[in-house]
């Protein structure tokens, strides 16, 4: 994972992005995937940064990729506690609470690429979640008998 300061162009706030790799965040940002916190504009630059230079293992620091695992599994279980899966019904399920049908509160799920387009274009607030920050899909338990 790289960590990138990010800035936006048409509010210059700046804000931290996580991504795969280089590519990532070029392929992103061409599809306009990254928003910026402040003013939702999709016009993102990365900021010069310093190289981050891993420690020597006899300086007790910790390993970033250790640091970034325990912040996922937090992620996880936060989401996992206080989150309702809604599974492939995420597009309605967010469509309904923005338009005041339903009751607003945490939800994750599914969308399809066109699902995700057209919440965005109709203004409704989902993102999604890097997978090292979803959780296990819970399962509905069955009676036997």
């Amino acid at each position: 994972m790289i960590r990138y300061a990010l800035e936006c162009r048409d509010c210059e706030a700046g804000f931290d992005g996580w991504f795969a790799s280089s590519e990532g965040f070029d392929t992103q940002s061409e599809k306009g995937f990254i928003d910026c916190p402040n003013c939702g504009g999709h016009n993102i630059r990365k900021q010069v940064m310093a190289p981050s230079v891993r420690p020597s293992e006899k300086s007790g620091a910790s390993d970033p990729e250790k640091v970034f695992g325990k912040l996922a599994a937090h992620a996880r279980q936060h989401i996992a506690d206080n989150y309702d899966y809604v599974g492939d019904g995420f597009a309605e399920e967010a469509r309904s609470m923005y338009y005041g049908e339903r009751e607003h509160k945490p939800i994750w799920g599914e969308t399809t690429a066109e699902e995700r387009e057209s919440l965005k274009e109709e203004g409704v607030p989902a993102a999604p979640l890097p997978p090292a920050f979803v959780p296990p899909k819970k399962t509905e338990k069955t009676k036997l008998n």
